[in-house]
Parts: C-alpha cells; sequence; structure tokens
C-alpha cells in the first residue's frame, strides 16, 4: 500500500511539473496576445498557425483542465483518470514516441528549411508538444506499472 503511494506520487508529480510546463506556455501567450508584453517572444514565436488562435485558447484551457485532473486522480488513485488499463497505456506509450519524433522532425525540418530561425525560432511549439508527449508518456508509464496494479492484466480484458 504504502509503495503503491510512492509510486502514485512519483507519477503525480511527473505529470505535475509537465501541466505547470505547458499552464506557463498558455500564460506566456496569453500575456503576449492581450497584454502586450515584450519581453518575451512575439506571438509569431509562440504560435504556428495551423488552428486560429480564438479556437487554440479554449482547446488549451479544456487541455490544462483534464491535465489538471488527471494529476489529481494519479495522485490520490481515485477517479476517473486513476484507473488502470495497461491496453490504454501501451497505446499511449506508443503514441508519445510517435509524437515526440514527429516533433523532432518537425523542428529539423524547420531549421533546414529556415535558417535563419537557428537554434530556438519559431520553437516554442515544437517544444510544447514535446513537454505534452513527455506528459502522456508518463502518464502510459503509470497505467502499465505493475506496483500499482493492472486492472486490464490482472482480469484479461
Amino acid at each position: 500500500m504504502l509503495q503503491q503511494r510512492t509510486s502514485r506520487r512519483k507519477y503525480a508529480t511527473f505529470l505535475l511539473v509537465f501541466t505547470l510546463l505547458f499552464f506557463l506556455r498558455v500564460l506566456g501567450q496569453m500575456l503576449v496576445v492581450f497584454a502586450d508584453v515584450e519581453f518575451l517572444p512575439a506571438m509569431e514565436h509562440w504560435y504556428s498557425g495551423l488552428m486560429p488562435y480564438p479556437l487554440l485558447l479554449p482547446v488549451q484551457l479544456i487541455m490544462l483542465v483534464v491535465m489538471w485532473r488527471l494529476v489529481s486522480d494519479v495522485k490520490q488513485g481515485t477517479g476517473t483518470f486513476s484507473g488502470q488499463s495497461a491496453r490504454v497505456g501501451i497505446f499511449l506509450r506508443r503514441f508519445s514516441y510517435v509524437y515526440f519524433l514527429a516533433m523532432v522532425i518537425r523542428y529539423i525540418l524547420t531549421m533546414a528549411y529556415n535558417p535563419e530561425l537557428r537554434w530556438f525560432g519559431h520553437s516554442i511549439p515544437v517544444i510544447f508538444h514535446m513537454v505534452l508527449a513527455l506528459f502522456l508518456y508518463t502518464y502510459s508509464r503509470y497505467l502499465t506499472d505493475s506496483t500499482i496494479g493492472s486492472t486490464v492484466e490482472n482480469t484479461g480484458r
């Protein structure tokens, strides 16, 4: 029981760090857009333009709410996101690998085709997609952690 609580806290701590990093990214972008702060990079550095910002911001806020709830559920060992599913964990781990690798490739291609952006120009979206991939990876590890116990593995579902 103590080992389970310790494991849950460890995962919750890492998940919280990734959530806070993503929160700082969303906050930074909001400060640039709505408060026109000059000490942060300009909007074009925060934003890839794939989704209009009026749509992107609510999506990011919803993601933060879900991430916060997930952290809370993992820490407490109860709730929607605390249930153990090895199958979901395995899927999320594989997805996190692909997601992270896609962002590495995106970064390499951006730098190769836009040498004026080296090293950190327009890299904020890429870096924070990597943070989200690490969040998913960490949660996948939680879901498949045998010290916590997996209902999928134990029930054969």
